[in-house]
């Protein structure tokens, strides 16, 4: 019966192995994957960044990383922050007055040249700002996901190897112990 616990040990801390293995290999994939697709877009720091990040963001800098995307997206609100006054998408209204004005009101709404009622590009802005920043910050959050990937990767290696020495000791120990007892008792007769 010892016999298979110590090979059921065994298989248990080869199969942690194997994950924690294949854990840290879907993380660095995943890892690389989320900065090559941010780096491939091209985005590059507006002179206004540095200070909007409060240096976390560098003017010019290229984005690259997932924590630089997710700095990105709090400069791209606040680009549109500005733009709406202060305003952001449920606050402000569906169409524009002749005066300019937002408003939910279509009856009061300027309208196009064949009747329909003005929209308001600014809130337009806010659903396109949304988007954009929400893939930035899922690419920051995809990132943190690799690195716990890895992390969970290590943890179960660690184990696995753990699992396999206390293993491989108990079983060498199961099978040791007879033939060392036997050996004692030889010797002691033997004196």
């Amino acid at each position: 019966m010892k016999k298979w616990f110590a090979y059921g040990g065994i298989a248990a801390s080869v199969i942690l192995i194997a994950f924690g293995i294949g854990a840290i290999g879907i993380g660095i994939t995943g890892y690389n994957d989320v900065r090559d697709e941010i780096a491939a877009q091209k985005i590059v720091a507006g002179d206004d960044a540095t200070e909007l990040t409060n240096g976390r963001l560098q003017a010019g800098e290229e984005i690259t990383t997932g924590a630089e995307a997710r700095e990105f997206a709090h400069v791209m609100q606040a680009h549109t922050l500005k733009a709406t006054e202060g305003k952001r998408y449920a606050e402000m209204g569906r169409f524009l007055t002749v005066g300019g004005k937002d408003t939910n009101d279509e009856a009061l709404a300027a309208k196009t040249p064949d009747g329909r009622p003005v929209e308001n590009g600014l809130r337009n802005m806010w659903v396109t700002e949304t988007a954009l920043t929400t893939a930035l910050n899922t690419a920051f959050f995809a990132e943190r996901v690799a690195v716990f990937s890895i992390v969970m990767g290590a943890a179960l290696l660690l184990t696995g190897i753990g699992f396999l020495v206390l293993t491989l000791g108990g079983a060498l120990g199961y099978v040791a112990l007879p033939k060392l007892a036997k050996h004692n008792s030889t010797a002691s007769a033997a004196t």
